[in-house]
């Protein structure tokens, strides 16, 4: 394959061709240095114009046909070795590239002068020629040009130049018999070139008439470009070869082993109204899928694998089992086949009654230095539930059956309110670190709630500065009434964080930071609220040990509370929990931070939630409609 391109310098234009040998690269295996060589002779050329500027007023007199015949001689004090010389004099000596050279420059001359026919049916005037010679004299003359206007490569060149300089490209087609019998199925020969894309189609046998019939066709693909293969369309030679008697895989083996064009031979199926071009949809995948390991998928080179978090464009949901889909912002258009929402959901389900039976629990273990002015401590597993609550228990959680969720494009208005940002992570993993950083930076853009609490006032404390206090009785109403976020009992006092102290930080136009447990997210997730998830997750076991050697925890595994330093235990705690949390909630995050060292994690964060207002984010299309 031979590429022509442009190059200039000294203000003059000049084509230079780069062509392959026909081998893999266009390296021979024989010479491996031809590539380097051929590389190296162009920069030369290209580089030290002042040595060839005769061959720029040779190119002007002769032509690019005769450049590329003294190249060769041009090249050779550049080149390495004898056979990269032998190489380059082999290349720009081969027929097929000059004769390419010649038609190219024959072609250029016409380039501007956009050429127009002078008749448009010169076979008809030969043909009136030859019936008028005929009735003359004959004689060697004419004779002669008779004999020309016989030749067939004559008669091929004239019709080549009618149909071109008439512009009518199209076949002409037989006229249609008048004896078709009206019950005959018809059939339809078409042709696909194969390249390396697959078809994008797929097949099966039917259940019921026994003929092979287009099951699939892949949004994007070939085939759906083509727009000439359809789903029902029974399939009866693939290049001239039956199929009526193989099965699908003998058919898929055919069509591997087909090179170039293949032909098929199709009875269309019956042609519904105008496809029903769904609007687009898009969702985002709540978990991994990899189709080469999935079993019940009809075609795993058809499959679309995609990690948890990936936004997918849904191209149909035309089969109820498997839709097409593509990744958004993929520039290849060709679907691929992933499992539905319900398809998906049933296979979950029968592997949660396992789950139930074992559900992951985040560690019971509740340090008060997580979020100190929300005093919970959950040191007795006896009185877990009622020192920690939310509407739905962790056991719900775990039988939830995440898969997909439908999004949408969302950027926050200049004047509208800012959205939560919600803080996840195990205990001493630096939650409440990162928050201190935050509102230190900015205290007039980020804020945090006041707690609510049943305890006496202490007295250097003020009303809705440490606490809101309340009574004993308004606090369970208000359990009751579902205002709280969440909240939990510590030495005989309820602390809680209520949903309108979520409200009344957003309502001074700061961007409020809570830190939840991570079941709490999903009671979060409104329209109202729009919370942008960050999991903070610790580093490895070698990495906590080196940068928590002189932190301290405030442990609520003793009535004291007492700050102590962190141990093996402490640290072998927070890593399971973190797995834990990733594995059971993951699908929740919206950005995932490793806090390795502080001032980097803050870094990421600040520089997230600085994006957050200004870029645009992929939100549940709920959140858009309320």
């Amino acid at each position: 394959m031979f590429v022509l391109s442009e190059c200039s310098w000294n203000n003059r234009k000049y084509r230079t061709i780069t062509g392959s040998s026909g081998c893999e690269g266009g390296v021979s295996d024989r010479f491996p240095n031809r590539e380097r060589a051929t590389d190296q002779a162009a920069y030369n050329f290209v580089k030290r114009p002042l040595q060839f500027g005769h061959l720029a007023h040779f190119k002007e007199k002769r032509g690019l046909f005769e450049l590329l015949a003294t190249l060769p001689s041009q090249l050779k004090p550049h080149v390495d070795s004898q056979a990269d010389c032998a190489f380059l004099q082999d290349m720009f000596g081969e027929k097929s590239l000059q004769a390419l050279v010649k038609i190219h420059e024959k072609l250029q001359r016409y380039e501007d002068r956009s050429p127009t026919p002078v008749l448009i049916s010169a076979g008809t005037l030969a043909q009136d020629l030859v019936k008028e010679l005929q009735n003359k004299p004959v004689g060697l003359e004419i004779q002669e040009l008779l004999g020309l206007l016989d030749k067939p490569h004559v008669k091929s060149l004239l019709s080549v130049h009618d149909t071109v300089a008439q512009k009518s490209y199209d076949p002409q087609l037989p006229p249609m018999p008048d004896d078709i019998d009206e019950d005959e199925d018809s059939v339809k020969i078409i042709r696909l070139v194969k390249n390396k894309e697959p078809l994008g189609a797929t097949i099966k046998r039917d259940e019921c008439t026994g003929a092979i019939v287009v099951a699939r066709i892949m949004r994007g693909g070939a085939a759906d470009r083509s727009g000439l293969i359809h789903v029902g369309d029974e399939l009866k030679e693939v290049n001239g070869i039956p199929v009526d008697d193989k099965k699908p895989e003998e058919i898929i083996h055919i069509l591997a082993q087909s090179q170039g064009a293949i032909t098929f031979k199709i009875i269309p199926g019956i042609k519904e109204d105008a496809q029903d071009r769904q609007p687009k949809m898009f969702v985002k995948s709540l978990f991994d899928f990899d189709p080469s390991e999935d079993k019940a998928i009809p075609c795993k080179e058809a499959g679309l694998a995609f990690k948890k978090g990936d936004v997918l464009q849904i191209m149909s949901q035309d089969d109820a089992t498997w839709w097409q889909a593509r990744h958004e912002g993929d520039a290849n258009p060709r679907a691929g086949l992933i499992p539905s929402k319900q398809f998906q959901e049933r296979r979950f389900a029968l592997r949660r009654p396992g789950v139930l039976a074992q559900p992951q629990k985040v560690s019971n273990r509740r340090s008060s230095s997580l979020r100190r002015s929300f005093r919970l401590s959950r040191k007795d597993r006896k009185t877990n539930k009622s020192m920690y609550e939310c509407k739905k228990s962790d056991q719900y959680d775990t039988a939830d059956v995440p898969t997909y969720e439908e999004v949408t494009t969302y950027c926050r208005p200049p004047s509208g309110q800012h959205r939560l940002v919600v803080l996840v992570g195990p205990t001493g993993v630096g939650l409440n670190e990162l928050k201190r950083k935050l509102l230190i930076s900015d205290p007039q853009h980020f804020g945090v709630t006041v707690p609510h609490t049943t305890r006496v006032k202490r007295s250097q404390e003020s009303e809705g500065v440490e606490y809101h206090f309340i009574s004993k009785h308004l606090f369970e109403t208000d359990v009751q009434n579902n205002k709280f976020v969440e909240h939990g009992e510590y030495r005989g006092n309820y602390y809680g964080t209520s949903l309108d102290s979520v409200r009344s930080v957003l309502s001074k136009n700061k961007v409020c930071l809570l830190d939840v447990q991570p079941h709490t997210i999903k009671h979060l997730r409104t329209a109202e609220f729009k919370p942008y998830v960050v999991f903070v997750k610790p580093p490895t076991i070698e990495r906590l040990r080196e940068t928590r050697r002189d932190a301290k925890v405030i442990s609520g595994k003793d009535d004291k509370c007492l700050a102590k330093p962190f141990s093996e235990e402490d640290f072998l705690e927070m890593i399971n929990t973190s797995r834990v949390m990733e594995a059971q909630y993951g699908y929740l995050f919206d950005k995932v931070i490793v806090n390795d060292d502080l001032t980097s994690a803050f870094s990421d964060l600040n520089g997230a939630l600085k994006k957050l207002e200004t870029e645009t984010h992929w939100v549940p299309v709920s959140w858009t409609h309320s």
